[in-house]
């Protein structure tokens, strides 16, 4: 099953108290304090595992806590720290805190570490509280409470190129001619219910990462359909495709480009920073429409660049993964 959003309760771990001790050895009647600190709370940690694509496994354990540093002890002896709490999450997964939905961390990396609460400090022992003139403190400090806090975990598919289109627009059928992901694939809306991922072999040696994005229709921005459950997985690509169904332009003498401004106001509508991506608009299923049809497309003037594909028949299909490679190597190149 996949699930890319969970609310947990986190809870790092109490400071040990310090420890209130004197020396009391043979020949040593009147010794002076020695009383260790107490240990720190435990950390608690999120790490990124790339043998991960579902927040499933934390739906159903919905509280974490951080160990509990041991006090400290006679003879200066410091308590153990507390044992830290590692949460693994998949590559691309934002922790919020859910009062304030403030960012308290990303994991974007296979074995990245982020620290996300911080353990009670020990307190200290009260040899520390020693002076010139109280020479036999009998007091120590309390070890400090460990920070409690209801976050929500959000999955961010992490891809090199993010599929946009309406439900049938393709996107499933292109995904598994170029790349050997297998999504489900039917002739009626919303087939695909879950994002996927595909590695697209390139050249010899080179590869890329496309993301097939559940289908968005118009009104997905205001929560309709299945768009706004999945537009934050296209947040984390490096370029947009946006597929349009050619057999639909067929019967649209008007505006060739009318599904491509719809998507284009959804995204603006949900995050406008989405518009600042490279882009490509992909007429699919080319091998379905009319010859005066192709003719209009490639006379249509866009500002970005345009491409008709089948993946039924494969036309065009390895100029479009050279079209993305270059787009890829330009992003590239200004970084």
């Amino acid at each position: 099953m996949f699930i890319d959003y969970v609310k947990i309760k986190i809870k790092s771990g109490d400071g040990g108290n310090g420890c209130v001790s004197f020396r009391r050895e043979k020949f040593v009647p009147r010794g002076g304090p020695n009383g260790g600190d107490g240990g720190k709370g435990g950390d608690v940690i999120f790490k990124g595992n790339s043998n991960l694509n579902t927040l499933i496994d934390l739906r159903y354990n919905r509280l974490y806590k951080g160990g509990r540093g041991t006090h400290g002890q006679g003879g200066d002896k410091t308590g153990k720290y507390g044992k830290d709490i590692i949460i693994n999450v998949p590559v691309g997964s934002v922790i919020k805190d859910f009062e304030t939905n403030e960012i308290l961390g990303e994991v974007l990396k296979d074995e990245e570490e982020v620290i996300i609460l911080k353990g009670g400090r020990g307190g200290l022992g009260n040899t520390h509280f020693k002076t010139s003139t109280h020479q036999s403190p009998r007091y120590a400090q309390t070890g400090e409470k460990g920070i409690e806090k209801d976050v929500v975990i959000e999955l961010k598919l992490i891809a090199d190129v993010g599929l946009v289109g309406f439900p049938n627009a393709g996107k499933s059928t292109l995904i598994s001619k170029i790349s050997a992901a297998k999504p489900k694939i039917a002739d009626y809306p919303f087939t695909t219910l879950t994002p996927n991922l595909g590695i697209v072999k390139y050249r010899e040696y080179d590869s890329f990462v496309v993301a097939d994005i559940p289908g968005i229709i118009e009104g997905a921005s205001d929560g309709k359909g299945l768009g706004l459950k999945f537009l934050r997985h296209i947040e984390r690509t490096s370029i947009l495709l946006f597929m349009i169904d050619a057999v639909n332009v067929d019967f649209e003498e008007s505006d060739l480009l009318s599904e491509y401004k719809v998507l284009k106001n959804e995204l603006k509508n949900f995050n406008k920073n989405l518009l600042d991506k490279p882009a490509i608009i992909c007429f699919t299923k080319c091998d379905a429409i009319s010859y005066d049809t192709k003719l209009r497309i490639k006379k249509l003037k866009t500002k970005i660049e345009k491409i008709m594909i089948s993946s039924v028949t494969g036309e065009n299909l390895d100029l479009l993964k050279d079209l993305l490679w270059k787009k890829l190597e330009e992003l590239k190149n200004e970084e």
